[in-house]
């Protein structure tokens, strides 16, 4: 296909040019090749150039972005390269709104070295974002498939760098983080959630024990801070279901926004119930007047409520239900109607007397979840009663065999019976009492100005949560970890957290999730070109999406034309 030009002279002598698109088709009768016009574009002095710039630009979005790129490209330049170049972009705007560029250039300031730290961390925190993989990947990405602005080139060593250098500035770059997006978020009195994960490693053993104080660090084996020994990578209770392999505690505070502002690393063996108070004190010098700390059923301890109400603040945190708890048993005895509210959620506010007067215990139920538990059930009862049928006519070590398998089975065991005969028979009482507890949880709060919709509500947004672990685990690659050194896991998990921080302000600020964001972003590329004036490079034409979001999250589009380097006189 090509564009045929043809020549008319007209009365007065002046010869006119016609442009036309066409090409060549075969005629097998004439065994010739003639040519077919496709279109006519009239006089090529009266040609409507903003309409063919308009069909130039059109068939070029049916191209991947480097074809687009080499098709418009002018004649004489040769097209070199493409890379994306739309994600980093964003990426990079909201690092710098963020302040995190200047926090990590002041603290490189004078040190020989770290002339390149800033931009170094922040191709590591994209490279989590736009295209997880391993350092020394991450420095072939950065080098050879994508556009970091400002930094060409990079080589593992620098990366290795940068994440030692990383955990040295911690303190400061956590603090900033807090600072600004308090600031953009305009928090003074909220809510701020806080879970546990773990992360496994595909280790035979686990790691050295060494001595550590109470936040987990490695101390002196002399100092008075040394409280117990621990290996990093241990073993404990996985949340990945992995007990059999080392891991590391992972602990995140979110805004109800899903913002996460902090994250901490500890030693795979601790348990999360004296975490939160590590936590409270982390946070107690930070911007907030006061906090609203939301948790699950981990953190519920009576010495965890009483420190997190130190200094003014408040707590929401969750009850287990189905331990038979004095806080348990009495809530449910009252009766009372519920009131429906966000997402037909129902709540019920429950007075306790005595010692326990002094909190506001707060009953959810959610028929939806009451159906999926009903329906899980039926089907558990159905299957035991199907296991344990004609269990009677066993031998008595038949029978201590089926009741041994059960036992591994916590779903099936909760609702077998044992006679005083040796017998297996379905609880029947036990099964009347999960039946009372469908769709149900308990809440326990200590702030006496909250409403029972915002207890609840509250509460319902400790998924963000878990939507964070999720994207971490899923989007950013936490897993698998390719470190071996204590402070490099802890850095791979930092950058992780800023991964997810960017990803979450661009999700909340544009309403789109990051996976729609990032595939049209990475659809805008920059390419290469060279010629004999010399070398230019120039990004692909964007598109009303990408314009929007932009534009949404208050940012600069990336420029036409990055840079032009004239040819050099030989």
């Amino acid at each position: 296909m090509y564009v045929r030009t043809s020549t008319r002279r007209t009365r007065d002598g002046h010869v006119v040019r016609y442009l036309q698109l066409a090409h060549n088709e075969w005629d097998p009768i004439a065994k010739a090749s003639k040519t077919k016009v496709l279109y006519s574009f009239g006089r090529e002095d009266q040609l409507d150039r903003d309409g063919v710039r308009r069909l130039v630009a059109a068939l070029s979005r049916l191209l991947d972005p480097g074809e687009a790129l080499a098709a418009t490209a002018e004649a004489g330049l040769s097209f070199v390269e493409s890379r994306p170049v739309g994600g980093a972009w964003l990426l990079d705007g909201l690092w710098r709104r963020l302040g995190i560029d200047t926090t990590i250039a002041a603290a490189a300031r004078g040190r020989a070295g770290d002339a390149d730290l800033e931009r170094v961390l922040f191709a590591l925190t994209a490279n989590r974002a736009l295209h997880a993989s391993s350092k020394l990947a991450a420095a072939d990405w950065v080098t050879h498939d994508v556009h970091i602005p400002g930094l060409p080139t990079l080589s593992d060593d620098v990366c290795y760098r940068a994440m030692d250098r990383l955990i040295e500035i911690e303190p400061q770059l956590t603090r900033c983080v807090y600072d600004r997006v308090a600031d953009l978020l305009n928090l003074h009195v909220d809510l701020l959630f806080f879970d546990t994960t773990s992360t496994y490693f595909e280790l035979d053993e686990a790691d050295e024990l060494l001595w550590r104080d109470e936040r987990g660090t490695v101390v002196d084996e002399s100092s008075a801070q040394a409280v117990k020994q621990a290996g990093f990578r241990a073993y404990g209770k996985s949340k990945d279901h992995r007990d059999d392999l080392p891991q590391v505690v992972i602990g995140m505070a979110v805004t109800r926004e899903g913002i996460p502002v902090r994250c901490w690393v500890w030693p795979g063996g601790t348990a999360d119930s004296a975490l939160i108070r590590q936590v409270k004190d982390d946070m107690r010098e930070w911007s907030l007047a006061r906090i609203v700390w939301v948790a699950d059923r981990g953190f519920t301890s009576a010495e965890n409520r009483r420190y997190l109400q130190r200094a003014g603040g408040h707590y929401i945190l969750g009850e287990k239900l189905r331990s038979g708890s004095a806080e348990a048993r009495a809530a449910l005895a009252r009766q009372g109607r519920y009131a429906t509210v966000a997402d037909n959620l129902q709540v019920k506010e429950v007075k306790l007397g005595g010692d326990l007067a002094d909190d506001r215990f707060v009953i959810c139920c959610n028929p939806e979840a009451a159906q999926r538990d009903r329906s899980v059930r039926e089907r558990l009862v159905a299957l035991l009663t199907e296991r344990i049928a004609g269990s009677d006519e066993l031998s008595a070590t038949k029978r201590a065999e089926l009741r041994g398998v059960i036992s591994t089975k916590p779903g099936l065991n909760r609702f077998l019976r044992v006679t005083p005969g040796g017998l297996l028979r379905l609880d029947q009482a036990a099964v009347k009492a999960e039946e009372h507890l469908d769709g149900k949880y308990l809440l326990r709060c200590s702030d006496p100005k909250l409403s029972t919709e915002d207890i609840a509500v509250g509460y319902k947004q400790l998924l963000e949560v878990e939507r964070g672990w999720r994207d971490m685990k899923q989007i950013i690659d936490l897993r698998p970890v390719y470190h071996r050194r204590e402070d490099r896991i802890r850095a791979h998990v930092l950058l992780c957290w800023l991964a997810l921080l960017l990803i979450r302000i661009a999700e909340t600020t544009t309403g789109d999730t990051w996976k729609t964001i990032r595939a049209g972003l990475d659809r805008i590329h920059l390419g290469t070109f060279h010629g004999p004036a010399g070398t230019f490079r120039q990004r692909t034409e964007l598109n009303p999406a990408q314009k929007k979001t932009y534009t949404t999250l208050g940012l600069t589009e990336p420029p036409r034309v990055f840079d032009a380097t004239p040819a050099t006189t030989p």
